[in-house]
């Protein structure tokens, strides 16, 4: 009997009769369908999409329903600016940030005295207070407009703008280093608006169920010629078709670039001036888990054709960056091509990092012959790392091959096209981040570059061009980041860094017998996260450079230093 009246509760559940709507308690709710208002599929022998009702107003359901509260200013709920619901149709949205980047910069290098005039009698024509300090703000701005739903698919369309608002102070201890004329200030004020992103972005096809697709962009774009960015990363003018294959086990690029000039101070792209005649060709392809599983392989093709021979270019602060002022002084015109390998990924345990780049070409005017001279030299770096619990150690490995004999036909200096390397503590290590000037050779020569890692004598990296008669660089070098708190992170950085070949530096100083040695570069850095997140990051990051015997030949000075250092203290706030 219990089993009985236990079947007629339960059948008399399923088939009672349903109770009558009560008033809505949401008045602005969207009302349930009446039964019988939309056809049975079922009878027509249609497909359910094909009459099954809409949903009116999909992204604003949950709003509509009083499920949550939209805030413009709240970037961690549904937003309209940044992208959760379209902006008009279906399928149009906006996606809208902005991003400010503090850093400031006390750091110490070789600074060199004007031969006209200095703040003190006794350093005159050596090197002086090598002490200064910088401040960058920018404030980013990006902004958006997509076509297509980007969840499961590529989007069909999108137009992007990203305006960089630029303020940037330096002071230093001598004269002749922030300006050329010898009566200006130690300290300078400036700022610049550039314009990093413009561009349009057209998805051309699908050519698999899985969305392998094509697409093309046209404008003002960033990309990296590789995984770590030795030899190409910037933002630039260019034409970009792109795709992949295969369930996206093979990716493919290919670019044209004519190269932007850039604003002296603040480094960012400057729209208002005639492009460089620089331009940048490239072709690259990706193959995931080759030759390992875990491991993906890039090979890449880059073909840089300068022709500023003729060009005439003094930066805003007075200084000749093109011809650049050393050996013969005049214009240069040089066609090179970089075959190249990447490797990025892990082996079993093991993360890897790997590139190797040969460079050949013709540049047609040597500066240290007036003739034209072959481009022969090469470039390899290598960075492995092992995970185990909260830490990670790793060594680093870098060759760049120097010039050995400056006034022969070939020029046997590696360069890059536009270098920004992530490797060997990146811009945390003192080498990578503080650019050198040379003395000798002539004014605004850097013996390597900011944010990079070449000794190539280039007059600035944004606004220079390169040059195959360096002396080349060795670096070896360990590290570790240990994840102290999920918030916390901690690295280290140790390198040891001697040039390839010094005959260019001993040519262009007129001095014998320079040392190879550069120097122990050690470093560290805190990066602090609140609450887990990448909307506020803060880093601190310290080094020095303790000077070889290379380095004190070159750069001696009353001083006497033992030690350069470089502190950055940088906030990034992004909405």
């Amino acid at each position: 009997m219990i089993r009985s009246a236990i079947i007629s509760l339960v059948l008399g559940a399923v088939t009672a009769p349903a109770f009558a709507q009560d008033e809505p308690l949401n008045p602005s709710a969207v009302a349930p369908p009446t039964l019988g208002e939309y056809p049975d599929c079922r009878d027509q022998g249609r497909e359910f999409t094909e009459c099954a009702p809409a949903v009116p107003d999909r992204w604003r359901l949950a709003e509509n329903l009083g499920l949550l509260e939209t805030k413009w200013w709240d970037p961690y709920n549904q937003n309209t600016i940044k992208g959760d619901r379209p902006v008009f149709g279906d399928d149009w949205f906006f996606v809208g940030a902005v991003v400010s980047d503090t850093v400031v910069e006390p750091r110490s290098f070789p600074l060199p005295v004007g031969i006209q005039t200095t703040t003190d009698p006794g350093d005159l024509d050596v090197f002086g207070d090598s002490d200064s300090f910088g401040f960058n703000q920018n404030l980013i701005v990006s902004l958006s407009l997509i076509k297509g739903s980007t969840a499961y698919k590529p989007q069909d369309l999108e137009f992007r703008l990203t305006p960089v608002f630029n303020y940037n102070f330096a002071r230093v201890e001598e004269k002749r280093i922030l300006y050329v004329e010898p009566s200006e200030k130690l300290t300078r004020h400036d700022g610049f608006i550039g314009l990093q992103e413009a561009f349009v972005d057209y998805h051309i096809r699908n050519v698999s169920e899985r969305y392998d697709f094509d697409s093309v962009r046209v404008g003002i774009q960033p990309f990296s010629s590789d995984f770590r960015g030795f030899l190409f990363q910037d933002n630039q003018l260019g034409v970009r078709l792109f795709g992949n294959r295969d369930n996206n086990r093979f990716q493919y690029n290919l670019a044209a670039f004519m190269r932007l000039e850039k604003d002296t101070n603040s480094g960012l792209n400057d729209v208002t001036t005639r492009p460089r005649d620089d331009y940048v060709f490239l072709a690259n392809l990706y193959r995931q888990d080759l030759p390992f599983p875990g491991l993906t392989s890039q090979i890449t093709a880059v073909y840089n054709l300068n022709r500023e021979q003729n060009d005439i270019e003094i930066d805003k602060n007075g200084f000749p960056v093109r011809p650049a002022l050393l050996g013969n002084l005049r214009g240069r015109d040089y066609d090179v091509a970089y075959l190249g390998y990447n490797a990025d990924g892990r082996i079993g345990r093991i993360n890897l990092t790997a590139s190797a780049y040969y460079a050949l070409g013709e540049d047609r005017n040597s500066i240290f012959t007036d003739e034209k001279a072959k481009i022969r030299s090469f470039f390899a770096a290598i960075e492995p790392s092992y995970d185990r619990g909260w830490g990670r150690v790793r060594l680093s490995g870098l060759f760049a091959s120097g010039d050995g004999n400056p006034y022969d036909n070939v020029e046997r200096g590696f360069d890059a096209i536009f270098e920004n390397p992530q490797f060997a503590g990146a811009d945390t290590s003192y080498w990578i981040r503080q650019g050198v000037q040379f003395l000798g050779g002539g004014r605004v020569i850097g013996i390597n570059g900011r944010n990079g890692v070449l000794p190539d004598l280039r007059s600035t990296k944004e606004q220079g061009q390169s040059n195959f008669n360096n002396p080349g660089l060795i670096l070896a070098g360990a590290g570790a980041d240990f994840d102290i708190l999920p918030e916390l992170r901690v690295s280290v950085n140790l390198n040891r860094l001697w040039f390839h070949k010094t005959d260019t530096l001993e040519a262009l100083r007129v001095q014998g017998a320079i040392d190879n040695d550069i120097g122990w570069d050690a470093s560290s850095a805190i990066i602090y996260r609140p609450d887990f997140i990448q909307n506020v990051v803060f880093r601190l990051s310290g080094a020095t450079l303790k000077p070889g015997d290379g380095f004190k030949q070159l750069f001696d000075n009353d001083e006497k230093r033992d030690l350069y250092y470089s502190v950055l203290f940088n906030v990034v706030l992004t909405y």
